[in-house]
């Protein structure tokens, strides 16, 4: 993998309404997270999305981690 895991994230206006997408496909990363989030392990992920590989789904993680850190706001504590 590229030591910079989001160059494999593209956003492009022309290419699913402008979402990020893993470069090369048209899979958008929220459904790569979603997939992830709803139990499916990377290969399951694979499996149902062919055009992505390995390193795709770890660059949709990356993303997702990076704007994790934009933006830090705090929890309403819940009562």
């Amino acid at each position: 993998m590229n030591d910079d895991p989001l160059e494999l994230i593209s956003i492009d206006p022309a290419v699913c309404h402008g979402q990020p997408c893993i470069k090369g496909t048209r899979v958008m990363v929220t459904v790569v997270l979603d997939a992830l989030a709803s139990g499916l392990d990377t290969a399951e992920v694979i499996r149902h999305y062919p055009t992505l590989t390995p390193d795709g789904v770890r660059a949709a993680v990356a993303y997702a981690a990076w704007l994790a850190k934009q933006e830090i706001r705090p929890l309403t504590p819940s009562t």
